[in-house]
């Protein structure tokens, strides 16, 4: 994912917490002393995936964007956007308040996907539900479908592993 050249350091201390960070060129992952060589290697791999996406999202001007995007298809600007390492489940959410996350996850996929998540986290902020009016808002986006297609199959490779 990443092609920063990657430490392990083994922690006598960290029990259960696995933490990860770039330094002098070089992503450290601290992990606790005494995993199995596979678990360790899936933690390690999970972690170097995370600061991948956050290194992807840091390219992204996620506000600009999402304005635009707002701006073509004649949808409210949100109150407060930005990105999120914490969405495992989700591409995006929109809150009551304006406020959109997007999923880091996102950063690393094409950019046609990427509109479409905002689109629709931007049309939640005129219809809350995903009811005709909604679908109608979300529909105008041309490559709509195609989108959906993408994170789904994407979904489904998530979930096959």
């Amino acid at each position: 994912m990443t092609d920063l050249p990657v430490d392990v350091i083994r922690s006598k201390r960290r029990k259960r917490t696995v933490q990860a960070y770039v330094a002098d060129g070089r992503l450290r992952v601290m992990v606790p002393d005494g995993l199995s060589p596979d678990e360790e290697a899936r933690l390690v791999e999970q972690m170097t995936e995370r600061i991948a996406r956050k290194v992807s999202s840091d390219g992204v001007d996620l506000a600009q964007r999402a304005r635009a995007l707002a701006r073509e298809y004649g949808l409210s600007a949100p109150s407060g956007i930005e990105w999120s390492d914490r969405q495992m489940r989700r591409w995006g959410s929109c809150s009551s308040d304006g406020r959109i996350r997007i999923s880091n996850r996102l950063a690393s996929m094409p950019s046609w996907v990427l509109d479409w998540v905002l689109i629709h986290e931007l049309a939640h902020l005129e219809e809350p539900n995903h009811g005709p009016e909604f679908k109608a808002l979300v529909g105008r986006y041309e490559l709509a479908e195609r989108a959906r297609g993408y994170l789904m199959a994407k979904s489904e490779e998530r979930h096959a592993v």
